[in-house]
Protein backbone atom coordinates (compact mmCIF):
# COMPACT_ATOMS: atom_id res chain seq x y z
CA UNK A 1 0.00 0.00 0.00
CA UNK A 2 1.24 3.51 -0.90
CA UNK A 3 2.29 5.46 2.48
CA UNK A 4 -0.03 8.36 3.52
CA UNK A 5 0.73 11.30 4.99
CA UNK A 6 -1.92 13.94 5.37
CA UNK A 7 -0.62 17.04 5.25
CA UNK A 8 -2.41 41.37 20.71
CA UNK A 9 -1.87 44.36 22.08
CA UNK A 10 -4.05 42.27 23.96
CA UNK A 11 -2.03 39.29 24.02
CA UNK A 12 0.96 38.42 26.18
CA UNK A 13 3.81 39.05 25.06
CA UNK A 14 5.64 36.40 27.84
CA UNK A 15 7.99 34.54 25.97
CA UNK A 16 7.04 31.09 28.26
CA UNK A 17 4.48 28.66 26.71
CA UNK A 18 1.09 28.60 27.68
CA UNK A 19 -0.56 24.80 28.24
CA UNK A 20 -3.01 24.19 25.27
CA UNK A 21 -6.45 23.88 26.41
CA UNK A 22 -9.00 21.72 24.80
CA UNK A 23 -11.38 23.33 21.53
CA UNK A 24 -14.67 21.82 22.58
CA UNK A 25 -16.76 22.72 25.81
CA UNK A 26 -16.63 19.65 27.48
CA UNK A 27 -19.95 17.48 28.25
CA UNK A 28 -22.37 19.52 25.57
CA UNK A 29 -25.72 18.61 25.30
CA UNK A 30 -27.70 18.93 21.90
CA UNK A 31 -31.27 19.80 22.87
CA UNK A 32 -34.15 17.15 21.70
CA UNK A 33 -35.17 18.65 18.65
CA UNK A 34 -31.21 18.56 17.17
CA UNK A 35 -32.30 15.32 15.82
CA UNK A 36 -35.40 17.22 13.70
CA UNK A 37 -32.96 19.85 12.24
CA UNK A 38 -30.49 17.14 11.53
CA UNK A 39 -33.07 15.48 9.49
CA UNK A 40 -33.37 18.02 7.46
CA UNK A 41 -30.18 18.63 6.51
CA UNK A 42 -29.57 15.00 5.39
CA UNK A 43 -32.48 15.40 3.38
CA UNK A 44 -31.09 18.93 1.63
CA UNK A 45 -28.09 16.92 0.96
CA UNK A 46 -29.79 13.65 -0.73
CA UNK A 47 -32.41 15.95 -2.49
CA UNK A 48 -29.27 18.08 -4.12
CA UNK A 49 -26.99 14.81 -4.50
CA UNK A 50 -29.84 13.01 -6.24
CA UNK A 51 -30.60 15.83 -8.88
CA UNK A 52 -27.19 16.13 -9.68
CA UNK A 53 -27.16 11.75 -10.56
CA UNK A 54 -30.23 12.66 -12.42
CA UNK A 55 -29.19 15.30 -14.83
CA UNK A 56 -25.02 15.92 -13.90
CA UNK A 57 -23.42 12.43 -12.91
CA UNK A 58 -19.53 12.71 -13.99
CA UNK A 59 -19.74 16.20 -14.04
CA UNK A 60 -18.17 19.03 -12.01
CA UNK A 61 -21.78 20.65 -11.16
CA UNK A 62 -25.27 20.61 -11.42
CA UNK A 63 -27.12 23.35 -12.93
CA UNK A 64 -30.40 23.17 -11.34
CA UNK A 65 -32.77 25.28 -13.36
CA UNK A 66 -31.71 23.90 -16.30
CA UNK A 67 -31.26 20.55 -15.38
CA UNK A 68 -28.10 20.65 -16.92
CA UNK A 69 -24.10 20.48 -16.25
CA UNK A 70 -21.21 22.78 -15.90
CA UNK A 71 -17.65 21.75 -15.96
CA UNK A 72 -15.59 24.51 -14.29
CA UNK A 73 -13.19 22.50 -12.20
CA UNK A 74 -11.51 20.54 -14.87
CA UNK A 75 -14.29 17.93 -15.84
CA UNK A 76 -13.48 15.08 -13.52
CA UNK A 77 -16.77 14.74 -11.20
CA UNK A 78 -15.80 17.56 -8.49
CA UNK A 79 -19.25 17.33 -7.05
CA UNK A 80 -18.47 13.53 -6.36
CA UNK A 81 -15.23 13.73 -5.28
CA UNK A 82 -16.46 17.02 -2.96
CA UNK A 83 -18.98 15.01 -1.12
CA UNK A 84 -17.02 11.90 -0.37
CA UNK A 85 -15.94 12.64 3.26
CA UNK A 86 -20.20 14.41 4.09
CA UNK A 87 -21.39 10.75 2.54
CA UNK A 88 -19.40 9.07 5.03
CA UNK A 89 -20.09 11.48 7.89
CA UNK A 90 -23.41 11.04 7.17
CA UNK A 91 -23.92 7.55 6.77
CA UNK A 92 -24.66 7.66 3.46
CA UNK A 93 -23.09 4.24 2.36
CA UNK A 94 -24.61 3.53 -1.05
CA UNK A 95 -24.11 6.96 -2.37
CA UNK A 96 -20.30 6.75 -0.96
CA UNK A 97 -19.75 3.55 -2.85
CA UNK A 98 -21.43 4.50 -5.84
CA UNK A 99 -18.82 7.84 -5.21
CA UNK A 100 -15.85 5.33 -4.56
CA UNK A 101 -16.53 3.59 -8.34
CA UNK A 102 -16.94 6.59 -9.73
CA UNK A 103 -13.71 8.19 -8.48
CA UNK A 104 -11.55 5.11 -9.37
CA UNK A 105 -12.08 6.01 -13.10
CA UNK A 106 -11.17 9.20 -12.70
CA UNK A 107 -7.95 10.20 -15.12
CA UNK A 108 -6.40 13.21 -13.69
CA UNK A 109 -3.43 12.31 -16.57
CA UNK A 110 -5.47 15.54 -18.37
CA UNK A 111 -7.83 17.54 -17.48
CA UNK A 112 -11.51 16.95 -19.39
CA UNK A 113 -11.98 20.57 -20.94
CA UNK A 114 -9.57 23.07 -22.71
CA UNK A 115 -9.12 24.72 -19.09
CA UNK A 116 -5.85 24.64 -17.27
CA UNK A 117 -5.53 22.78 -13.84
CA UNK A 118 -5.86 25.35 -10.73
CA UNK A 119 -3.55 23.75 -8.11
CA UNK A 120 -5.17 25.61 -5.58
CA UNK A 121 -9.11 24.17 -6.11
CA UNK A 122 -7.68 21.04 -7.42
CA UNK A 123 -5.73 20.25 -4.07
CA UNK A 124 -8.61 21.24 -1.76
CA UNK A 125 -11.68 19.56 -3.82
CA UNK A 126 -10.13 16.83 -5.85
CA UNK A 127 -6.68 15.83 -3.60
CA UNK A 128 -8.50 16.87 0.10
CA UNK A 129 -11.76 15.05 -0.63
CA UNK A 130 -10.06 11.32 -2.10
CA UNK A 131 -7.48 11.58 0.98
CA UNK A 132 -10.11 12.66 3.80
CA UNK A 133 -12.59 9.60 2.22
CA UNK A 134 -9.81 7.16 2.26
CA UNK A 135 -8.85 7.90 5.87
CA UNK A 136 -12.94 8.47 7.09
CA UNK A 137 -13.66 5.05 5.31
CA UNK A 138 -10.69 3.30 7.88
CA UNK A 139 -8.66 2.86 4.66
CA UNK A 140 -10.44 0.64 3.02
CA UNK A 141 -10.41 1.92 -0.38
CA UNK A 142 -6.81 1.96 -0.78
CA UNK A 143 -7.91 3.73 -5.09
CA UNK A 144 -8.50 6.42 -3.25
CA UNK A 145 -4.96 7.06 -1.85
CA UNK A 146 -3.90 5.64 -5.64
CA UNK A 147 -6.02 8.74 -7.31
CA UNK A 148 -4.66 11.16 -4.59
CA UNK A 149 -1.08 10.26 -5.37
CA UNK A 150 -1.94 10.44 -9.25
CA UNK A 151 -3.69 13.85 -8.90
CA UNK A 152 -0.59 15.35 -6.50
CA UNK A 153 2.40 13.89 -8.90
CA UNK A 154 0.77 16.09 -11.70
CA UNK A 155 0.25 19.14 -9.07
CA UNK A 156 3.84 19.08 -7.78
CA UNK A 157 4.64 20.65 -11.86
CA UNK A 158 3.62 23.32 -10.51
CA UNK A 159 6.83 24.01 -8.62
CA UNK A 160 9.59 24.97 -11.19
CA UNK A 161 13.34 24.33 -10.74
CA UNK A 162 14.50 25.51 -7.24
CA UNK A 163 10.90 27.50 -6.79
CA UNK A 164 9.72 27.45 -3.36
CA UNK A 165 6.59 28.79 -4.48
CA UNK A 166 4.64 26.76 -7.02
CA UNK A 167 2.69 28.54 -9.95
CA UNK A 168 -1.13 28.62 -9.79
CA UNK A 169 -2.20 27.10 -13.16
CA UNK A 170 -0.49 24.35 -14.84
CA UNK A 171 -1.62 22.59 -18.53
CA UNK A 172 -1.81 19.14 -17.16
CA UNK A 173 -1.50 18.17 -20.79
CA UNK A 174 2.10 19.14 -20.92
CA UNK A 175 3.03 19.23 -17.42
CA UNK A 176 3.55 23.29 -17.70
CA UNK A 177 2.77 25.78 -15.54
CA UNK A 178 1.04 29.10 -16.10
CA UNK A 179 3.68 31.85 -15.79
CA UNK A 180 1.88 34.40 -13.79
CA UNK A 181 1.85 35.72 -9.98
CA UNK A 182 0.18 33.58 -7.10
CA UNK A 183 -1.39 34.57 -3.90
CA UNK A 184 -0.54 33.31 -0.59
CA UNK A 185 -3.46 31.07 -0.12
CA UNK A 186 -2.57 29.23 -3.26
CA UNK A 187 0.85 28.86 -2.62
CA UNK A 188 -0.03 27.80 1.46
CA UNK A 189 -2.63 25.34 0.69
CA UNK A 190 -0.57 22.30 -0.83
CA UNK A 191 1.16 19.13 0.76
CA UNK A 192 3.99 17.43 2.25
CA UNK A 193 7.68 18.30 2.15
CA UNK A 194 6.91 21.31 -1.20
CA UNK A 195 3.79 22.69 1.11
CA UNK A 196 5.69 23.20 4.45
CA UNK A 197 8.70 24.67 2.25
CA UNK A 198 6.13 27.32 0.93
CA UNK A 199 4.59 28.20 4.22
CA UNK A 200 7.42 28.76 5.54
CA UNK A 201 9.02 31.26 3.12
CA UNK A 202 5.97 33.04 2.53
CA UNK A 203 6.41 33.02 6.89
CA UNK A 204 9.67 34.57 6.49
CA UNK A 205 9.23 37.07 4.13
CA UNK A 206 8.81 40.50 5.34
CA UNK A 207 5.26 41.64 6.07
CA UNK A 208 3.32 44.86 5.62
CA UNK A 209 2.35 44.55 8.96
CA UNK A 210 4.13 41.53 11.04
CA UNK A 211 2.71 38.29 10.22
CA UNK A 212 0.72 39.54 7.76
CA UNK A 213 1.88 38.86 4.47
CA UNK A 214 1.05 40.73 1.41
CA UNK A 215 -2.01 39.23 -0.65
CA UNK A 216 0.66 38.33 -4.11
CA UNK A 217 3.67 36.56 -4.65
CA UNK A 218 6.15 36.19 -7.13
CA UNK A 219 6.84 32.10 -7.81
CA UNK A 220 9.76 33.29 -10.00
CA UNK A 221 11.51 34.92 -7.21
CA UNK A 222 9.36 33.66 -4.11
CA UNK A 223 9.34 37.92 -3.35
CA UNK A 224 5.75 39.86 -2.18
CA UNK A 225 3.74 41.25 -5.09
CA UNK A 226 2.29 44.68 -3.50
CA UNK A 227 1.02 45.15 0.16
CA UNK A 228 -2.26 44.63 0.19
CA UNK A 229 -3.11 42.67 3.82
CA UNK A 230 -6.46 40.65 4.15
CA UNK A 231 -8.36 38.25 5.69
CA UNK A 232 -10.49 37.51 2.67
CA UNK A 233 -9.77 35.65 -0.50
CA UNK A 234 -6.45 35.48 -1.95
CA UNK A 235 -5.39 35.01 1.68
CA UNK A 236 -7.42 33.47 3.81
CA UNK A 237 -6.45 29.37 3.43
CA UNK A 238 -2.74 31.13 4.00
CA UNK A 239 -3.92 31.98 7.67
CA UNK A 240 -5.96 29.52 7.98
CA UNK A 241 -3.52 26.43 7.66
CA UNK A 242 -0.68 28.09 9.72
CA UNK A 243 -2.81 27.17 12.92
CA UNK A 244 -4.18 24.37 11.52
CA UNK A 245 -1.03 22.84 9.88
CA UNK A 246 0.66 22.84 13.29
CA UNK A 247 -2.11 21.17 14.88
CA UNK A 248 -2.70 18.45 12.73
CA UNK A 249 0.86 17.66 12.51
CA UNK A 250 2.40 18.60 15.86
CA UNK A 251 5.07 20.04 14.40
CA UNK A 252 7.97 20.92 16.71
CA UNK A 253 8.92 23.68 14.73
CA UNK A 254 7.09 26.69 16.58
CA UNK A 255 7.02 29.32 13.47
CA UNK A 256 3.94 28.32 12.16
CA UNK A 257 1.87 29.09 15.53
CA UNK A 258 3.82 31.78 16.28
CA UNK A 259 3.67 33.52 12.70
CA UNK A 260 -0.26 33.20 13.20
CA UNK A 261 -0.30 34.51 16.73
CA UNK A 262 1.77 37.40 15.49
CA UNK A 263 -1.04 37.99 12.36
CA UNK A 264 -3.64 37.63 15.15
CA UNK A 265 -2.05 40.55 17.21
CA UNK A 266 -1.60 42.67 14.41
CA UNK A 267 -4.91 42.13 13.22
CA UNK A 268 -6.44 43.17 17.10
CA UNK A 269 -4.05 46.44 17.02
CA UNK A 270 -4.40 47.28 13.15
CA UNK A 271 -7.19 45.60 11.21
CA UNK A 272 -9.81 45.56 14.32
CA UNK A 273 -12.81 48.08 14.01
CA UNK A 274 -16.32 48.04 15.33
CA UNK A 275 -19.10 49.41 13.36
CA UNK A 276 -20.68 52.84 14.65
CA UNK A 277 -23.76 51.02 14.57
CA UNK A 278 -24.81 47.59 16.36
CA UNK A 279 -20.91 47.57 17.90
CA UNK A 280 -20.06 44.67 15.38
CA UNK A 281 -16.70 43.77 14.85
CA UNK A 282 -14.97 43.30 11.70
CA UNK A 283 -11.56 42.79 10.10
CA UNK A 284 -10.58 45.41 7.86
CA UNK A 285 -8.57 45.03 4.78
CA UNK A 286 -4.86 46.66 4.73
CA UNK A 287 -4.00 48.10 0.99
CA UNK A 288 -0.95 49.60 -0.57
CA UNK A 289 -0.88 52.72 0.27
CA UNK A 290 -1.30 51.21 3.81
CA UNK A 291 -4.85 52.67 4.06
CA UNK A 292 -7.85 50.94 6.23
CA UNK A 293 -10.40 49.75 3.74
CA UNK A 294 -13.56 49.01 5.74
CA UNK A 295 -14.91 45.86 3.69
CA UNK A 296 -15.88 42.46 4.52
CA UNK A 297 -16.85 39.43 2.82
CA UNK A 298 -18.25 36.15 3.01
CA UNK A 299 -14.91 34.72 2.61
CA UNK A 300 -12.99 36.25 5.25
CA UNK A 301 -16.17 35.14 7.70
CA UNK A 302 -13.94 31.48 8.65
CA UNK A 303 -11.76 34.31 10.91
CA UNK A 304 -14.40 33.78 13.63
CA UNK A 305 -14.03 30.30 13.95
CA UNK A 306 -10.13 30.24 12.80
CA UNK A 307 -9.49 32.35 15.99
CA UNK A 308 -11.68 30.68 18.01
CA UNK A 309 -9.98 27.01 17.60
CA UNK A 310 -6.24 29.14 17.35
CA UNK A 311 -7.10 30.84 20.85
CA UNK A 312 -8.05 27.56 22.52
CA UNK A 313 -5.01 26.04 21.19
CA UNK A 314 -2.58 28.60 23.09
CA UNK A 315 -5.64 28.78 25.63
CA UNK A 316 -5.84 32.29 24.97
CA UNK A 317 -9.19 33.93 25.97
CA UNK A 318 -9.03 37.18 24.62
CA UNK A 319 -8.23 35.26 20.60
CA UNK A 320 -11.15 33.05 21.61
CA UNK A 321 -13.87 36.07 22.33
CA UNK A 322 -12.40 38.03 19.43
CA UNK A 323 -13.47 35.30 17.14
CA UNK A 324 -16.86 34.79 18.99
CA UNK A 325 -17.67 38.75 18.20
CA UNK A 326 -16.45 37.87 14.52
CA UNK A 327 -18.97 35.18 14.65
CA UNK A 328 -21.47 37.35 15.48
CA UNK A 329 -20.83 40.32 13.03
CA UNK A 330 -20.74 37.57 10.13
CA UNK A 331 -24.13 36.00 11.41
CA UNK A 332 -25.59 39.93 11.48
CA UNK A 333 -25.06 39.90 7.79
CA UNK A 334 -26.99 36.78 7.39
CA UNK A 335 -30.10 37.81 9.82
CA UNK A 336 -30.50 41.72 8.16
CA UNK A 337 -31.27 40.24 4.69
CA UNK A 338 -34.89 39.86 3.10
CA UNK A 339 -33.39 36.20 3.15
CA UNK A 340 -31.95 35.58 6.00
CA UNK A 341 -28.73 34.64 4.20
CA UNK A 342 -25.42 36.45 3.81
CA UNK A 343 -24.10 38.54 0.99
CA UNK A 344 -20.82 37.61 -0.93
CA UNK A 345 -19.34 41.07 0.18
CA UNK A 346 -20.17 44.20 2.28
CA UNK A 347 -18.95 47.05 4.03
CA UNK A 348 -19.01 49.37 7.26
CA UNK A 349 -18.55 52.31 8.70
CA UNK A 350 -16.37 52.73 11.98
CA UNK A 351 -15.19 55.32 14.45
CA UNK A 352 -12.54 56.37 11.28
CA UNK A 353 -14.23 56.36 8.63
CA UNK A 354 -15.73 54.51 6.00
CA UNK A 355 -13.38 54.05 3.45
CA UNK A 356 -13.35 50.88 1.23
CA UNK A 357 -11.17 52.02 -2.24
CA UNK A 358 -14.12 52.44 -4.03
CA UNK A 359 -17.31 54.68 -4.46
CA UNK A 360 -18.47 55.99 -1.21
CA UNK A 361 -22.09 54.42 0.22
CA UNK A 362 -25.26 55.79 -2.11
CA UNK A 363 -28.53 56.50 0.05
CA UNK A 364 -29.86 53.43 0.39
CA UNK A 365 -26.99 52.07 1.47
CA UNK A 366 -26.47 54.32 4.04
CA UNK A 367 -30.00 54.15 5.21
CA UNK A 368 -29.62 50.07 5.34
CA UNK A 369 -25.82 50.28 7.50
CA UNK A 370 -27.96 52.79 9.98
CA UNK A 371 -30.16 50.00 10.40
CA UNK A 372 -28.09 46.58 10.49
CA UNK A 373 -24.34 48.33 11.02
CA UNK A 374 -23.22 47.40 7.30
CA UNK A 375 -24.29 47.39 4.10
CA UNK A 376 -24.22 45.20 0.74
CA UNK A 377 -21.68 45.33 -1.90
CA UNK A 378 -22.59 42.45 -3.88
CA UNK A 379 -25.91 40.72 -3.06
CA UNK A 380 -24.80 37.50 -4.62
CA UNK A 381 -24.90 34.17 -2.15
CA UNK A 382 -23.07 31.23 -4.23
CA UNK A 383 -23.49 28.59 -1.57
CA UNK A 384 -20.61 29.71 0.36
CA UNK A 385 -20.10 27.72 3.67
CA UNK A 386 -17.86 30.35 5.94
CA UNK A 387 -20.58 31.80 8.07
CA UNK A 388 -21.73 28.54 9.09
CA UNK A 389 -18.63 27.28 9.03
CA UNK A 390 -17.23 29.96 12.09
CA UNK A 391 -20.72 29.17 13.65
CA UNK A 392 -20.45 25.52 14.18
CA UNK A 393 -16.71 26.27 15.54
CA UNK A 394 -18.40 28.62 18.12
CA UNK A 395 -21.21 25.88 18.93
CA UNK A 396 -18.78 23.47 19.37
CA UNK A 397 -16.63 26.04 21.81
CA UNK A 398 -18.95 27.07 24.01
CA UNK A 399 -21.90 25.27 23.62
CA UNK A 400 -24.34 28.50 23.58
CA UNK A 401 -27.35 27.32 21.61
CA UNK A 402 -28.04 30.59 19.77
CA UNK A 403 -25.38 28.64 17.49
CA UNK A 404 -27.91 25.86 17.06
CA UNK A 405 -30.77 28.52 16.67
CA UNK A 406 -28.70 30.20 14.26
CA UNK A 407 -28.15 26.98 12.11
CA UNK A 408 -32.09 26.23 12.29
CA UNK A 409 -32.62 29.16 10.61
CA UNK A 410 -30.00 28.78 7.94
CA UNK A 411 -31.59 25.53 7.16
CA UNK A 412 -34.89 26.82 7.49
CA UNK A 413 -33.84 29.78 4.86
CA UNK A 414 -32.43 27.35 2.05
CA UNK A 415 -35.55 25.78 2.17
CA UNK A 416 -37.35 28.81 1.48
CA UNK A 417 -35.04 30.36 -1.02
CA UNK A 418 -32.79 28.57 -3.07
CA UNK A 419 -34.68 24.82 -3.41
CA UNK A 420 -35.87 24.15 -6.85
CA UNK A 421 -37.42 21.36 -8.10
CA UNK A 422 -34.15 19.85 -9.36
CA UNK A 423 -31.50 20.95 -6.17
CA UNK A 424 -30.80 23.81 -4.69
CA UNK A 425 -29.55 27.01 -6.25
CA UNK A 426 -27.43 30.24 -5.32
CA UNK A 427 -29.24 33.48 -5.64
CA UNK A 428 -28.34 36.97 -7.91
CA UNK A 429 -29.14 38.97 -4.38
CA UNK A 430 -29.99 38.31 -0.99
CA UNK A 431 -31.72 40.79 -0.48
CA UNK A 432 -34.40 40.87 -3.05
CA UNK A 433 -35.84 37.89 -4.10
CA UNK A 434 -37.41 39.17 -7.17
CA UNK A 435 -33.79 38.86 -9.03
CA UNK A 436 -34.23 35.62 -8.92
CA UNK A 437 -31.74 32.78 -9.04
CA UNK A 438 -27.95 30.92 -10.16
CA UNK A 439 -27.47 27.89 -12.32
CA UNK A 440 -24.94 26.64 -10.25
CA UNK A 441 -24.77 23.99 -6.91
CA UNK A 442 -21.30 24.60 -6.00
CA UNK A 443 -19.28 21.51 -4.66
CA UNK A 444 -18.73 23.32 -1.87
CA UNK A 445 -22.39 23.32 -1.14
CA UNK A 446 -21.93 18.89 -0.38
CA UNK A 447 -18.55 19.12 1.06
CA UNK A 448 -18.81 22.14 3.59
CA UNK A 449 -22.38 23.89 3.96
CA UNK A 450 -24.41 20.70 4.94
CA UNK A 451 -21.44 19.36 6.30
CA UNK A 452 -21.15 22.04 8.85
CA UNK A 453 -24.78 22.33 9.10
CA UNK A 454 -24.83 18.20 9.87
CA UNK A 455 -22.39 18.37 12.34
CA UNK A 456 -23.57 21.30 14.38
CA UNK A 457 -26.31 19.33 14.82
CA UNK A 458 -24.53 15.83 15.64
CA UNK A 459 -23.06 14.15 18.72
CA UNK A 460 -20.21 16.44 19.27
CA UNK A 461 -17.98 13.69 20.09
CA UNK A 462 -18.78 12.95 16.17
CA UNK A 463 -16.18 14.40 14.46
CA UNK A 464 -14.63 16.39 17.05
CA UNK A 465 -12.49 19.54 16.72
CA UNK A 466 -10.21 18.18 19.38
CA UNK A 467 -8.99 14.66 17.28
CA UNK A 468 -9.73 16.65 13.62
CA UNK A 469 -8.71 19.28 11.44
CA UNK A 470 -10.73 20.73 8.42
CA UNK A 471 -8.99 21.74 5.58
CA UNK A 472 -10.15 24.46 3.87
CA UNK A 473 -12.51 22.83 1.65
CA UNK A 474 -14.27 21.18 5.28
CA UNK A 475 -12.66 17.56 4.87
CA UNK A 476 -11.44 16.46 7.86
CA UNK A 477 -7.99 14.69 8.50
CA UNK A 478 -7.40 12.86 11.94
CA UNK A 479 -5.08 14.44 14.09
CA UNK A 480 -2.61 13.23 16.63
CA UNK A 481 -3.57 13.70 20.59
CA UNK A 482 -2.59 17.13 21.15
CA UNK A 483 0.59 18.28 22.60
CA UNK A 484 1.04 20.08 25.88
CA UNK A 485 1.44 23.58 23.85
CA UNK A 486 1.78 24.93 20.68
CA UNK A 487 4.24 27.57 19.99
CA UNK A 488 6.67 29.74 22.11
CA UNK A 489 3.71 32.64 23.15
CA UNK A 490 6.34 34.54 20.84
CA UNK A 491 4.83 37.93 19.05
CA UNK A 492 7.73 37.87 16.37
CA UNK A 493 9.53 41.31 15.30
CA UNK A 494 8.11 43.31 11.98
CA UNK A 495 10.40 43.09 9.33
CA UNK A 496 11.04 46.52 6.97
CA UNK A 497 9.16 45.86 4.27
CA UNK A 498 8.68 47.73 0.85
CA UNK A 499 6.13 47.44 -1.79
CA UNK A 500 7.08 45.55 -4.98
CA UNK A 501 4.98 46.11 -7.99
CA UNK A 502 4.20 43.04 -10.54
CA UNK A 503 2.27 41.32 -13.12
CA UNK A 504 -1.79 40.97 -11.45
CA UNK A 505 -2.90 39.52 -9.12
CA UNK A 506 -4.93 36.42 -10.27
CA UNK A 507 -9.11 36.63 -9.54
CA UNK A 508 -9.77 35.15 -6.53
CA UNK A 509 -11.88 31.76 -7.16
CA UNK A 510 -14.11 30.79 -7.61
CA UNK A 511 -13.95 33.23 -10.42
CA UNK A 512 -16.76 31.15 -12.96
CA UNK A 513 -20.10 33.25 -11.09
CA UNK A 514 -19.88 35.84 -13.69
CA UNK A 515 -23.01 37.25 -15.15
CA UNK A 516 -24.35 34.60 -17.27
CA UNK A 517 -24.66 32.68 -14.43
CA UNK A 518 -26.81 35.45 -12.74
CA UNK A 519 -29.22 34.94 -14.96
CA UNK A 520 -32.47 36.34 -12.93
CA UNK A 521 -35.11 33.44 -12.99
CA UNK A 522 -38.49 32.77 -11.15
Amino acid sequence: MLNYRPTTLLISFSVSAILAANVQKPDLQLPPDAAVHQAAVTKIFTDSFSAYEKFAFGHDDLSPLTQSFSDGRNGWGASIVDAMSTMVIMGLDDLFQEAVNFSSHIDFSKSQTPDTVSVFETTIRYLGGLLSAFELSDQKYPVLLEKAKEVADKMAFAWVGKNVIPFGFIDFSTNSPTIATSNIAEAGTKYADLAVGSVLHIANLPDPLPGLAAQGIDPRGGTSVGGYVTWGGGSDSYFEYLIKYARLSNTDDPLFVNTWQTAVDSSIKTLLRTSTVGNHAYLADFDDSRQIRHVGSHLACFNGGNWILGGKMLNNDTIVNIGLQLADACWNTYASTQTGIGPESFAYISSDGGFTGGSPPNSDELQFNARHGFYITDGVYILRPEVLETNFYAWRATGDTKYLDRAASAVASFNKFLQTPTGYAGINDVNNVANGLIDDTESFWFAEVLKYLYLTFDDPNHISLDEYVFNTEAHPFKAPPAKSTYGTNTILPGKPFKVQSGPPLPVISPSRFEKELRTPQK
